[in-house]
């Protein structure tokens, strides 16, 4: 299906899914009962996912939900990111829209503070302002090739100089099932979209509906499968890879259904939650550092070609070493920090190619001569 036929599909049934409960829409979800309980029935009984991803946000944090819908994935939200954190819900179905934004003030009393907004935009194009633009031509109508390309130049200009969501200004993009409502040709954009807006450090964290086979094309045709979150599913394998082409790095299935949600002729469909970080760019250098990785494998190789063997110090470059001691990877690391630090601006050019053990004189200086005595017992009390 063409772009503008998929989004025609996709506005429609889920206008009509806000106004009354379309059960084919979503797969059952486990959520915590306790941050059910300050939103309204109405956001609840209209809700549409596969995945909770809100439940890996944290407090403080600024968070973007991609097709917020009627809301619920944005309200429970709030509630983990407190009052110091932000949760901003961007939709393009007006009637979604209308009930999330209906609400808004409900749960911002019942919680204590308000910390969420809801804004219209296609998640694909997180800079284009839709109201900007449709209260544009509602004042200046398009009746000439010149008006458009006035219009056109306003849009880009709003893009660049005010998009709707700025560059590096969240922590998390999540999303709850609607990367597959985006036409193929366009999702290459959608997640260069969410790198772009996530802060360096941040991460994505995407509950969506994969297929374990290619995709038929009459089934791409297929208006119904479309809006229905199946025509549009990645594969498996191929959604990691494309969040590595935008230049993710860290990507983790946190959670796989093990039974398909649906089968169509013979392809299974079902619900995965994926992380994927933001910050592996920028330039190498050498601080004297070293990292450790635990087990349980041999080996392991990073996003970068970096491969770690087991229980083996590696020299890796400063940017390296700060990214292995964070989420994800934090957990399989022990860092090896040098005796005396080197400041940045006087530590030399890390070649990042290949890979090599560090030996303990570049940690400890070759100059390091120390003896001591035993400091204390080496063995627990009793």
């Amino acid at each position: 299906m063409e772009r503008f036929e998929v989004e025609q599909q996709v506005q429609a049934r889920y206008g009509a899914a806000a106004r009354e409960t379309e059960g084919a829409l979503c797969c059952p979800v486990e959520y915590d009962t306790s941050l059910l309980e300050i939103i309204p029935e109405e956001v609840l009984a209209v809700d549409y996912g596969c995945g909770d991803p809100s439940r890996h946000v944290h407090p403080g944090e600024t968070v973007l939900d991609l097709g917020s819908g009627s809301g619920k994935s944005c309200f429970i939200a709030a509630q983990i990111v407190g009052k110091a954190g932000r949760v901003i819900g961007i939709d393009q179905n007006d009637e979604m829209l209308a009930l999330a934004q209906r609400h808004q003030s409900t749960v911002a009393t019942r919680l204590g503070y308000d910390n969420v907004i809801f804004q219209r935009a296609r998640i694909q194009d997180l800079a284009t302002d839709l109201d900007a633009v449709e209260a544009r031509l509602k004042d200046h109508p398009i009746a000439s090739l010149e008006a458009l390309q006035e219009l056109e130049q306003r849009q880009q200009t709003q893009r660049r100089t005010q998009p709707l969501v700025a560059d590096e200004s969240v922590d998390v993009v999540m999303s709850n099932c609607v990367l597959n409502l985006v036409a193929d040709e366009q999702k290459e954009a959608l997640l260069h979209e969410i790198y772009r807006v996530l802060a360096r450090g941040g991460r994505a964290i995407i509950s969506d509906i994969v297929a374990d086979e290619p995709i038929p094309a009459h089934l791409k045709q297929d208006a119904e499968l479309w809006s229905g979150c199946i025509s549009g599913a990645f594969e498996e394998d191929a959604f990691l890879h494309a969040f590595e082409r935008a230049g993710f790095h860290g990507m983790e299935i946190l959670d796989r259904g093990e039974s398909p949600w649906r089968t169509v002729e013979g392809i299974e469909f079902r619900s995965v939650t994926i992380a994927a970080f933001k910050g592996k760019e920028g330039p190498c250098w050498d601080r004297n550092q070293a990292v450790v990785y635990r087990g349980p494998w041999r080996a392991v190789t990073d996003d970068d070609g970096h491969t770690l063997q087991r229980g083996v110090p590696m020299a890796v470059c400063a940017k390296t070493y700060e990214i292995y001691t964070r989420a994800p990877y934090a957990n399989a690391i022990l860092p090896i920090p040098p005796r005396v630090s080197v400041p940045l601006e006087d530590a030399p050019p890390f070649e990042c190619t290949g890979d090599r053990p560090r030996h303990a004189r570049e940690t400890k200086g070759d100059s390091y001569r120390t003896t001591t005595d035993i400091a204390g017992s080496c063995c627990p009390s009793g």
